[in-house]
């Protein structure tokens, strides 16, 4: 056992050896030790510590710190996009085969700067989960939630220190230009119910996170068929092999959250009166209304206000 050990000691020197020596000394970035620790750190924060801690609380009342949060990241992300787009994919680099630049020039070094950044970004983005856990809503805590936010900081780690910059940066550049628009949506639905009304594309929300990950998979296993590309055909892999995984795990989200409903037998509505309706706004002769608990002593529950004449049609 204690060879063994040594030797997988070794193999792992002998792998650091040949990562971005630039980076080295970059907070976070001597060793995977530090975010491993932070990403399950993160995980039993949400999973165990947090409902805990607001096992007999109330949600808290945190819209101002919503609205802030989801406009201060969509302006982070746009940050990003900006530099990937200008000193990079949209300046010199190529759509098919992009090395990285090792070298310490002014682009090579922004660029690598900006995909620290981004790594960065992916803690900040924990933030997403502290609100659900502060908010009691254990639900949107999904296992693609979590697994997406705990599961990308690792794997952006190990492109960090080996291929900060070329064909890599595109998962980043991507990723970060949707971000832009899904922030921009969260921020707005923080707003009130006012703004949210108005917010008809939270389903295709969902539908642009698949396609972006069918365009990084697409874009990193293109590389497999360059023969003379020394991009490391690894990282090609392992890339590929994440837009593989989201594409899943989003599939199934969104046909667990939009198909699913469609198969659901809708309940009886007039059993003793109206029950156990939701969502929380329904459609009672063409007039929408809000559910509350018990509204009319005899009859409809959970729904009001209701017409007179609607009223007596149900007695």
């Amino acid at each position: 056992m204690a060879q063994l050990l040594n030797n997988l000691l070794d193999l792992y020197n002998q792998l650091m050896l040949k990562s971005d020596q630039r980076v080295n000394d970059w907070p976070l970035m001597s060793s995977p030790l530090p975010t491993i620790g932070i990403c399950l750190t993160y995980i039993l924060i949400v999973k165990k510590i947090g409902p805990y801690f607001m096992k007999d609380r109330q949600p808290y009342d945190i819209r101002i710190p919503m609205i802030i949060y989801n406009f201060l990241m969509v302006i982070i992300s746009a940050m990003i996009v900006y530099y990937f787009t200008a000193y990079a994919w949209f300046k010199n680099y190529s759509f098919t085969c992009q090395p990285v630049d090792y070298s310490n020039s002014s682009d090579a070094i922004l660029i690598a700067k900006t995909s620290y950044f981004y790594y960065l970004v992916k803690f900040l983005e924990f933030t997403d989960t502290f609100f659900f856990v502060l908010r009691k809503k254990t639900n949107q805590i999904t296992n693609l939630h979590v697994i997406h936010h705990s599961l990308l900081p690792f794997s952006v780690w190990w492109g960090m220190k080996f291929v900060p910059g070329g064909h890599a940066t595109f998962f980043g550049y991507i990723n970060s230009f949707i971000h832009v628009i899904m922030y921009t949506y969260y921020g707005l639905s923080a707003i009130g119910p006012h703004v949210q009304k108005r917010l008809w594309w939270k389903k295709y929300l969902t539908v642009i996170q698949m396609v972006q990950f069918v365009i990084i998979f697409t874009h990193a296993f293109q590389l497999l068929f360059v023969n003379d590309c020394k991009f490391p055909k690894i990282f090609a892999l392992w890339i590929g092999a994440h837009g593989i995984l989201f594409i899943i795990l989003f599939s199934n989200f969104y046909d667990k959250a939009y198909n699913g409903k469609r198969d659901r037998k809708p309940q009886s509505a007039l059993a003793n009166g109206v029950s156990k309706l939701d969502p929380l706004l329904t459609m009672c002769n063409g007039t929408q209304h809000k559910l509350i608990n018990d509204s009319h002593k005899n009859g409809l529950h959970k729904i009001d206000p209701i017409d007179s004449k609607s009223a007596k049609k149900m007695h």
